[in-house]
């Protein structure tokens, strides 16, 4: 039978072969380190559940949830708890809450933005205005081909305060990226439509359909690589190798050689700058298409114990985010760009009593201390936390992950970028291209990408 070469063992190259093996299709996934699942890590310790990568994902997208439940995980899946969802943004070192009902930037309720001290009265101003300029915004929206970076698009909506306030710190959260030069089509496609269709954003919600009430976020129980080590199970013997780095590939008589080996398919389901190092030799205008940013990103999480979390007082929501601009952070300290309050944005992820805060360092951040020592971050985490929430108590313990270049940037044009890479990877016979470089960075894009290529990979061999 014919042989396919599945490159990377992250999510989506993991979830592709589920998909070739759930087809009885044969294939060897290559990874070069000593596990699988890529970013997505948990660790289990003294009854705290710890992701060292993403800890959830949009309920909204459904793939993730499907394989979960294909997997028999069903009684595994929990939501986010909402009824303590609360967002908070830290300005001269106090945490603000963000106003009740935003759907990112954009406000469903009045009240909450007016009473907001996040915004000036210009501000606010430009929010009540912008139902009434629907009709001009709607003549000035994009075209189906045209772009934009978020910044401009938000700046024209609800302006400039409003961009750095609070689109700023929700995008860089998400993407770890800069808003000036993140393309709005690849990275907020659904608002992209909603100017196109009615000009106004805020009208645009409020006309839009409700829908079932449904959690934000899900995740698994007992962490997010159950869903790994369920899909790594199901995997043919001798179908993984761990630590098998793909230094290169070649095409020749119909094949493809891997590592000393022939296949008729291959997966490249590698971060972007490997994709583009092995894929040079066999097509440099795919190569040049995947020359993009990559920003980088630390996590840093600690554990409190019920006896050390007694006098630590964290208000009720799911986390903050810090401004890129907060002037109030100590130029010896590098910035935070975010934490998240674990234990209450989900259960079961510590001990009763217990406290599990989650602390990000990302863009050109995280670039600069990549190199740090561990012992550096930690306490640059534990200082920077400590003067938003008060004075912390040493963890019970800690956890410490590096992920560099993990979070590719979509800069403006990424879209039409993309449609043309598809084309050239078209007129390669038997390559598929996986992963967050393309078409979304969450974990339900990644898995439907690495299921559809395995799809299209069957159909092609049938």
């Amino acid at each position: 039978m014919k042989r396919t070469a599945i490159i990377g063992g992250g999510i989506a190259g993991v979830a592709a072969a589920y998909e070739l093996a759930r087809r009885n299709q044969p294939f060897v996934l290559f990874e070069a380190s000593h596990r699988l699942g890529g970013i997505v890590e948990t660790l289990r310790r003294d009854g705290f559940v710890v992701e060292c990568g993403p800890d959830s994902w949009v309920s909204e997208k459904p793939w993730a949830r499907e394989l979960a439940v294909g997997l028999g995980l069903e009684a595994e899946i929990i939501p986010s708890n909402d009824s303590l969802r609360k967002t908070y943004l830290l300005q001269q070192s106090k945490l603000v809450p963000m106003p009740d009902g935003m759907r990112m930037m954009v406000p469903t309720k009045w009240e909450p933005i007016l009473q907001s001290p996040l915004f000036s009265e210009e501000a606010r101003r430009a929010y009540q205005l912008e139902p009434a300029r629907a009709e001009e915004l709607k003549a000035n929206a994009l075209a189906e081909e045209q772009d934009e970076s978020v910044a401009s698009f938000v700046s024209r909506h609800f302006g400039e305060e409003a961009t750095r306030t609070i689109a700023g710190p929700l995008l860089s959260g998400v993407f770890g990226g800069n808003i000036d030069t993140l393309s709005v089509r690849a990275t907020m496609p659904a608002f992209v439509k909603m100017e196109r269709e009615h000009g106004s954003l805020v009208i645009a919600l409020q006309q839009k359909p409700a829908r079932e009430s449904q959690p934000l976020f899900t995740t698994l129980k007992s962490g997010l690589e159950t869903l790994i080590e369920r899909v790594a199970a199901t995997l043919p013997a001798g179908s993984v190798r761990l630590q098998h780095p793909v230094e290169s590939i070649s095409r020749s008589s119909g094949q493809w050689h891997v590592n000393g080996e022939l296949f008729d398919h291959v997966i490249l389901a590698t971060p972007a700058h490997i994709t583009r190092k092995l894929i040079e030799p066999i097509q440099q205008e795919c190569s040049r298409l995947l020359k993009m940013e990559a920003t980088s990103a630390i996590v840093v999480a600690l554990a409190f114990a019920p006896d050390q979390a007694k006098n630590i007082s964290v208000p009720g929501g799911f986390g903050y985010l810090v401004p890129p601009d907060d002037a109030t952070i100590s130029f010896k300290d590098p910035q935070l760009l975010a934490c998240t309050f674990v234990d209450q944005k989900f259960t079961h992820r510590a001990p009763d009593g217990a406290v599990l805060l989650r602390a990000f360092f990302g863009g050109e951040t995280a670039a600069a201390i990549l190199d740090k020592p561990d012992g550096f971050l930690i306490a640059a985490a534990h200082r920077q936390l400590s003067r938003s929430l008060g004075l912390l108590p040493e963890p019970t313990f800690t956890v410490l992950r590096r992920w560099p270049l993990s979070l590719p940037q979509y800069a403006v044009g990424h879209v039409e970028r993309m449609a043309h890479l598809k084309q050239l990877v078209q007129t390669v016979p038997g390559l598929q291209l996986i992963g967050n470089a393309y078409h979304g960075v969450g974990l339900p894009d990644l898995v439907r990408q690495g299921r559809e290529a395995a799809a299209r990979i069957a159909q092609d061999l049938a």
